[in-house]
C-alpha cells in the first residue's frame, strides 16, 4: 500500500513502555513533534526539522506501549481539506485511489483505513480529524478544547485546534482518546477532565432515551447519496431508542467565513517565526534582512499557505481588523450561544460529516473556495470548543460516508456511547 504516500518519513520507533496500547503501532501527524524524528508539518520550510522533544500526546502513547509507526502525510501545516497541499505530494484514498482521503490528517486516516498503522493521531482545526475519517471510512474523534494537551502541536490557529485519535472503531478510538486525555503542565489551556476519563467503557451502543438534535441547517444542501445515508443512520439510532427533533443553528450559515477570518488571522501570527533564521529553510545571507526573509519563505510555504498569511494579516491590518477579525468574534459568541440553546433540549446534535463523498484528486485544487465550503458542517463545533466523532454511516456510489455526532463541553462519553450504536 506504500503508493498511498501515507507516510512522509516512514519510520519506526519502538515503545519501551508497557500498558494499554502494547502491540499498537500509530501514525503521528507530521506536525506533532516525535524526539529524533523529523517533523514537517507537510512543508518544505521544514523539510530537514528534527525536534528535541516529544510532545506531550506522544510521550504518553509510548508510555502505553505503542509504538510509532511513522510521520503521516497532512496539508502543509494543516492548511486544506484534501492532503493535497503537502509538499511531500498527495495522498491517496485507500477505498478509491482516484479520490482525496480528505485532510488535514489525510495520511493519519488512510494508515488506519489501509491497516498500515494501527491507531493514528491527528489534529482538527476545523474538521481534519472528522474529515478524512468520514472519507475514508474510519472513526475520529475531535475531542473538547483543553481535553488533550497541544504541547508539541506545531501551531496552525491555537484557539481552534485540537489533538485526536483515529481509530477503525469506536471502542479503539475511545481507549485511545483515554491515553492522551488529561491535563498537562505544559499546557495551561488543558482542564481536569479526562484525568482519569474511561471513555472505551462509555462504547456500549446504549442510546435508549437519548435525544438527538438534528440542525436543518447542516443537512441542507448536502448531496443526494450523503443525506440518505445520513437518515438512515438516524433511523437505526431510533431503531434501538433514541428518538430525534429537527432544531434550528441559524449562526452556522456564517460559521465557514468566521472560522476563515480566525483561523487566517492566528495562522499569520503563528507562521511569523519562520522566517528562515532560527529553523526552517534558509532565505541565504546576501543582501539585506528582509529580501533572506522573503526568500525563505517564498521557497519554503505552498501556494495555500501563503493565501491563508496574506488574507490573516490583511484581516489583522490596521483599519480592517474591527472590520473583520472583531466580526468574526461576535459571529463565534453568537455560533456558541446556539450551540448551548439546542444542548438545553437534546443530548447530541446529528449531521452528515461531510455535505459531499471524497473529491477526486485535484477537483478542489483549482477552486480554493469550494474546498472552504466543504467545512461548513465541521468548523462551527471548532468554533464552539465542542467535542465531536465522525463514525461511518454507510455509503453513497461506494464510497464512505460520516456521521457526525456532536456532544455539549466535556461530553465525549455521550457521544462516544451514541457513535457506538451507529457502529454495531
Amino acid at each position: 500500500m506504500s503508493d498511498l504516500n501515507v507516510f512522509i518519513t516512514d519510520e519506526t520507533v519502538e515503545s519501551e513502555g508497557d500498558g494499554p496500547l502494547s502491540g499498537k503501532s500509530v501514525a503521528v501527524k507530521d506536525n506533532i513533534s516525535t524526539k529524533g524524528l523529523r517533523t514537517t508539518c507537510g512543508s518544505a520550510m521544514l523539510e530537514d526539522y528534527v525536534p528535541p522533544y516529544d510532545a506531550t500526546v506522544v510521550e504518553r502513547l509510548k508510555e502505553a506501549g505503542a509504538s510509532i509507526a511513522g510521520k503521516a502525510n497532512m496539508d502543509e501545516f494543516g492548511m486544506g481539506t484534501t492532503t493535497e497541499t503537502s509538499a511531500y505530494g498527495p495522498t491517496k484514498n485507500p477505498v478509491d485511489t482516484s479520490r482525496v482521503p480528505g485532510g488535514s490528517s489525510g495520511g493519519s486516516a488512510a494508515a488506519v483505513a489501509a491497516g498500515e498503522a494501527d491507531l493514528a493521531l491527528g489534529s482538527d482545526t476545523g474538521g481534519s480529524i472528522r474529515c478524512p475519517a468520514a472519507f475514508c471510512g474510519v472513526v475520529g474523534i475531535k475531542p473538547t478544547y483543553g481535553l488533550v494537551s497541544r504541547y508539541g502541536l506545531v501551531a496552525y490557529a491555537n484557539s481552534l485546534e485540537q489533538i485526536g485519535p483515529i481509530a477503525p472503531t469506536v471502542e479503539e478510538a475511545a481507549a485511545f482518546l483515554d491515553v492522551i486525555a488529561g491535563p498537562d503542565e505544559h499546557d495551561g489551556t488543558t482542564r481536569e477532565e479526562g484525568a482519569d476519563s474511561d471513555y472505551a467503557s462509555a462504547a456500549d451502543g446504549d442510546v435508549d432515551g437519548l435525544t438527538i438534535g438534528v440542525p436543518t441547517e447542516l443537512v441542507e444542501g448536502a448531496d443526494e447519496g450523503v443525506v440518505e445515508a445520513f437518515w438512515d443512520a438516524i433511523a437505526e439510532l431510533e431503531e434501538q431508542g433514541a428518538t430525534y427533533e429537527e432544531v434550528s443553528l441559524p449562526s452556522v450559515d456564517h460559521a465557514v467565513q468566521a472560522y476563515y477570518v480566525i483561523a487566517m488571522s492566528e495562522a499569520s501570527s503563528n507562521l511569523a517565526r519562520f522566517d528562515g533564521v532560527r529553523y526552517g529553510k534558509s532565505g541565504g545571507y546576501e543582501g539585506n534582512w528582509n529580501e533572506s526573509f522573503a526568500k525563505a519563505r517564498e521557497e519554503g510555504f505552498g501556494a495555500e499557505v501563503k493565501r491563508r498569511v496574506l488574507l490573516g494579516t490583511y484581516a489583522l491590518s490596521a483599519g480592517y481588523h474591527d472590520k473583520y477579525y472583531s466580526k468574526a468574534q461576535d459571529a463565534r459568541a453568537w455560533i456558541k450561544q446556539d450551540f448551548d440553546e439546542a444542548f438545553a433540549d437534546v443530548d447530541v446534535l446529528a449531521s452528515p460529516t461531510m455535505p459531499v463523498p471524497p473529491f477526486e484528486l485535484g477537483e478542489s485544487l483549482d477552486d480554493p473556495l469550494q474546498m472552504y465550503l466543504a467545512d461548513a458542517n465541521t468548523v462551527p463545533v471548532n468554533l464552539a470548543n465542542l467535542p465531536a466523532v465522525s463514525v461511518p454511516a454507510g455509503e453513497t456510489d461506494g464510497l464512505p460516508v460520516g456521521l457526525q455526532l456532536i456532544g455539549p463541553k466535556f461530553g465525549e462519553e455521550t457521544i462516544i456511547r451514541a457513535a457506538s450504536a451507529v457502529e454495531q
